[in-house]
């Protein structure tokens, strides 16, 4: 049998042959890509003259429009990850801070609490916005509190039982030293209301085991644990959303409690004013020995 001849095959097959360019061009492009640019030698006063005089323009320009370009950099700018390992101090929280972080978002409307309506500022798309001139005020007199709790040499608990805030509370109770402690996990029911049981007779007569304070990130989940709190005189501060009773803690501060980024930057917040508190507690210390000392060395003579 013969082939019978095919019109469509012809073009189909040109189109997948490979394009070759030709010799010439070929050459002049594998020289352009490989080809070095060389230099030539400085030979003559006047060739090296004029190099000096182009590289002294060159400096000129940019020392003249250095002063209008940009000065950010990553470090004098904001990155996510500065409210986990770097955060502000109380006196620099701003309101950009906080609407960065989400701070203003609350839930559905449906689920407000009616004693919420103070703090909030309206209703968009069914979701209620929190008012952050509320918040920021409330969130510096948290920090204040911690300040004086810590400065008093008080302990301070920071308790975020989600997987997310873990490493937030950790780092938390980091920074304030041996006076900062932190629950990532559960809070085990009867922890503070039956501590002769959960820690033992001797360790509940001897050491403190009720803390001076204790912050909650996520107070809905842990709502059993500002009970006992509220049962044993314990201050509380908490991130109180829009479905939440302010009420249920001591200091509240109205603020989007499902954010990771909210919860990182006032926990950062708070535990640095724990840490200035620490320092201050410390500083006051050195100073009742150093005045001890003194009086022991003026009696003995």
């Amino acid at each position: 049998m013969h082939a019978l001849p095919r019109s469509w095959a012809a073009p189909a097959a040109r189109c997948t042959r490979r394009a070759r360019l030709p010799t010439p061009v070929a050459a002049h492009v594998r020289h352009l890509s490989s080809g070095r640019v060389e230099e030539k030698p400085l030979e003559t006063v006047d060739e090296w003259t004029n190099f000096q005089l182009k590289r002294a323009e060159y400096k000129k320009l940019i020392d003249t429009f250095s002063e209008y370009g940009s000065t950010q950099t990553r470090d004098n700018t904001f990155q996510p990850h500065h409210s986990l390992h770097r955060p502000v101090a109380p006196s620099d929280i701003t309101l950009s801070a906080l609407i960065a972080s989400g701070a203003h978002f609350g839930h559905s409307k449906t689920r407000m609490n009616p004693n919420f309506v103070p703090y909030a500022y309206g209703v968009r798309a069914g979701i209620t916005i929190i008012d952050l001139d509320h918040t920021l005020p409330l969130l510096r007199r948290a920090a204040q509190v911690v300040r004086g709790v810590a400065a008093r040499g008080g302990s301070v608990v920071f308790v975020g039982t989600r997987s997310d805030l873990r490493p937030t509370v950790r780092l938390a109770a980091e920074r304030m030293g041996k006076q900062g402690y932190h629950v990532g996990e559960r809070w085990l029911p009867g922890t503070l209301t039956n501590r002769v049981h959960m820690f033992g007779p001797e360790v509940a007569g001897d050491e403190q085991v009720i803390p001076d304070l204790v912050i909650f990130l996520n107070p809905i989940q842990n709502i059993h644990a500002i009970r006992e709190c509220a049962l044993e005189h314990v201050p509380t501060i908490g991130i109180v959303d829009s479905n939440v009773d302010p009420r249920a803690v001591m200091y509240p501060i109205p603020a989007n409690d499902e954010s990771t980024r909210t919860a990182e930057l006032v926990a950062g917040l708070l535990s640095v004013a724990g840490r200035e508190g620490v320092a201050i507690f410390q500083e006051e210390a050195r100073s009742r020995m150093a005045a001890a000392a003194a009086k022991r060395r003026g009696g003995s003579s």
